[in-house]
């Protein structure tokens, strides 16, 4: 790992992780995944990459062509991850959670047990021992040693802008660097992400950010600022718990408001959200231009983030006072709860809310945290505590993908424990509940052979049918519904994906 100091911190270039708290990194572990990922045709935002990525890419390629070794290594990493694909492609979050949670290579072992793995992470941990083997038979340390050079020059280019960000945050927040024991923030520069995109992550005291510069060079720093923000502000949420909780009652006026469930049962996630919400108003937005700044404030309000107007008025007040540190405790004495409420009541609340920048444990969905959790334990073999866990999301239904999920899965545990004809009411609920293509298109083709064994062949054949006009593009798919049209499914039983 290279590592480069943030905020004119003494730092040497080849710093270690844990020379400061702040860094702008690259990282080996990263490449070797994010390289994998592109070779198994994750191409998002591929046009607008900068030239690495597509050097990168070609050298894969020619080295998987000369190789028959490596070549089988990556195709059981694309397995894989067309495995856990759910619905969209362009999306490889869990994988970029993961790549946080391991070492370097060549091991790149988990740094945490398995019980301690956040769950976007432990739904893919699994690609691990692939992920390995791909990297010793494709020759990625000379891959990354031949573009380590580009890398570096990527992180010397970005140093000065993120640096000179976040010490305008200290200045206005009067809170320096220093003063923050046991903390880490961490930027990542990795251009085989798509270009544009900000993947934010918070796991304890740790606080990352990855990021992929576009070809155009700009980085989106509002996103790292937002983090930088959490970073700085959460331990101090933390430390005034009995505040919080009489600030609890407001929740109660967010029923109607289009927030993720999280925001709408953790009294602190809502308030630090709003602060900081109010802190980007007060420092992006000219004094001169106080209706833009009303606009964003009501915004912000409109979306559920209700104490945002409270917070943006007694940041006035803020700037004169020593600091942030000082002054959290007062802030949040300063809100009025009963006059809090009904404003909140009054409000015409939005239809939808931005999403959060930061993904952590707690602010994940709850669902889908779940759901994560519990095809875990059903890859591990605990089918009861799976199970569990899917009934009880069921049960809770929120909507979106979750009860397809759920019902999926549940179908799955009981065709394993031969229990068909509760098998095909779950792969039911699941057609008409998922919304990925997989998910919807092997519920269709699990139906198929379960009428096949039946000798319900007409009805199996429509779902085999329904399968390949699910949208599902992975070749697994399309071999096992046109296997099932050419010829009735024999073997007794249900079958495993």
């Amino acid at each position: 790992m290279v590592a480069l100091c943030l905020m004119g911190l003494a730092c040497s270039w080849r710093a270690s992780a844990q020379a400061t708290k702040a860094q702008l990194e690259i990282s080996e572990t990263f490449f070797t995944i994010t390289t994998a990922l592109n070779s198994c045709g994750y191409d998002a935002g591929l046009a607008d990459s900068l030239p690495v990525r597509q050097s990168v890419r070609a050298e894969l390629q020619s080295a998987l062509k000369q190789s028959p070794e490596a070549a089988d290594a990556q195709s059981a990493v694309c397995n894989y991850w067309r495995e856990h694909d759910r619905g969209n492609p362009a999306d490889i979050s869990p994988f970029v959670s993961l790549a946080l949670q391991l070492g370097p290579p060549p091991l790149m072992a988990p740094t945490l047990p398995d019980s301690d793995m956040p769950p976007d992470a432990a739904y893919v941990v699994g690609i691990s021992a692939p992920i390995r083997k791909f990297y010793s038979a494709a020759g990625i340390h000379a891959l990354w040693e031949r573009h380590q050079k580009e890398y570096q020059e990527l992180v010397e280019r970005y140093h000065d802008p993120i640096s000179a960000m976040l010490t305008q945050t200290d200045l206005y927040l009067k809170m320096p660097f220093a003063n923050l024991p046991g903390q880490r923030f961490r930027v990542y520069l990795e251009p085989m992400l798509a270009p544009g995109q900000v993947q934010a992550r918070n796991y304890g005291a740790e606080y990352s950010v990855v990021i992929s510069p576009a070809r155009q060079g700009k980085l989106r720093l509002e996103e790292i600022r937002h983090t930088y923000l959490h970073f700085i502000l959460d331990p101090l949420a933390a430390s005034h718990g009995t505040t919080m909780k009489r600030l609890e009652p407001i929740l109660v006026e967010l029923n109607r408001a289009p927030l993720a469930r999280s925001f709408r049962e953790d009294i602190a996630l809502l308030v630090n959200e709003c602060l900081i919400r109010a802190i980007e108003i007060r420092t992006s937005v000219p004094r001169n231009n106080p209706k833009l700044a009303d606009s964003y404030v009501n915004r912000a309000v409109a979306q559920g983030f209700v104490l945002t107007r409270y917070f943006y008025d007694a940041m006035e007040k803020f700037e004169e006072t020593p600091g942030m540190k000082s002054s959290y405790g007062d802030l949040l004495h300063g809100i009025d709860v009963d006059r809090e409420r009904k404003r909140a009541r009054e409000i015409a609340f939005a239809e939808h809310a931005e999403p959060e920048v930061v993904s952590a444990s707690r602010l994940q969905p709850p669902q889908d945290d779940q759901l994560n959790l519990a095809e875990q334990k059903f890859a591990s073999g605990d089918r009861a505590g799976a199970q569990q866990i899917a009934e009880a999301v069921l049960r809770n239904n929120t909507g979106g993908d979750q009860p397809g999920r759920a019902a999926f899965l549940l179908a799955r545990i009981a065709s394993l424990q031969g229990k068909m004809e509760e098998a095909r009411i779950d792969f039911e609920q699941a057609v008409k509940s998922a919304r990925d293509p997989r998910t919807l298109a092997w519920s269709h083709i699990y139906l198929g052979r379960i009428y096949d064994i039946q000798d319900k062949r007409d009805v199996a054949m429509e779902h085999y049918r329904a399968a390949l006009a699910a949208g599902d593009p992975n070749p697994d798919t399309r071999a096992a519904a046109e296997n099932g049209i050419a010829g009735a499914y024999q073997k007794p039983g249900a079958p495993k994906q």
